[in-house]
């Protein structure tokens, strides 16, 4: 499994200082993170130049609350992305013209939302969403997933229904304010149960917001979670 950081984790809203951090590292995939609108431009512009050929896997992050664009002026912002066929993760109650994102087809992918948001939280939900934009992949959000079944199980029935459009993870703790943080042991365990019990491959995106002496650790950590292995065993 490819495992890497989330730009925006890592440097907010400066994603050339990010890259910069996370060249060091043996990191093999990397999302350039647009969460917030101000962001997708400078970024478009900055990808026909940047430099991502330390990386086997790139994706990019839409924004994930928008006040001044249109869904067509995002989803033309995004082209240079697009035709370098980097898969788009978008927040379904970020969406209002859907006919303007099946433009885009597989290329996007849907991500599972957190207990602030009202779709987008249940496969149930996602299943409307995916209705609306049949091409699209899924981008499961493990810390989202937690929040709102600590137990998992909507992360499996996520899984059984949408298994065979899962494209890319994210991963981090995601505490009750609904805020990213570095995963703790309680996630750690509820990540172990869902990999020992389901078959996942796709490349894992940390979005644990860690400083730079640390991203190391924490990819480390991650490595050793979502292989399913207990950490006496991987001792």
């Amino acid at each position: 499994m490819k495992i890497g950081f989330s730009t925006g984790a890592i440097s907010k809203g400066d994603f050339h200082t990010a890259l910069s951090i996370l060249r060091r590292h043996s990191i093999e995939a990397v999302e350039l993170s647009s969460l917030r609108e101000a962001e997708l431009r400078p970024l478009m512009e900055a990808v026909p130049d940047l430099d991502v050929s330390g990386f086997t896997y790139v994706s990019i992050h839409a924004p994930s609350k928008r006040t001044a664009m249109s869904d067509r002026d995002v989803v033309r912002l995004l082209r240079p992305a697009a035709d370098k066929h980097w898969p788009i993760i978008i927040h379904p109650d970020a969406v209002e013209d859907f006919s303007a994102w099946r433009a885009l087809g597989e290329t996007v992918l849907v991500e599972n939302t957190d207990g602030r948001k009202a779709v987008g939280r249940y496969a149930s939900e996602l299943t409307n969403t995916f209705a609306l934009l049949p091409e699209a992949r899924f981008c499961l959000d493990l810390g989202h997933a937690r929040q709102i079944d600590p137990t998992m199980t909507e992360a499996h029935r996520m899984l059984v229904a949408f298994g065979d459009r899962l494209a890319q993870l994210h991963v981090s703790e995601v505490d009750s304010a609904c805020k990213h943080r570095a995963i703790g042991g309680g996630a750690s365990l509820a990540y172990r149960s869902l990999f020992r019990a389901e078959r996942i491959e796709v490349p894992a995106i940390l979005e644990s917001p860690v400083s730079s002496a640390d991203v190391a650790a924490e990819i480390r950590f991650a490595q050793v979670m979502l292989s399913g292995v207990d950490d006496e065993a991987a001792a």
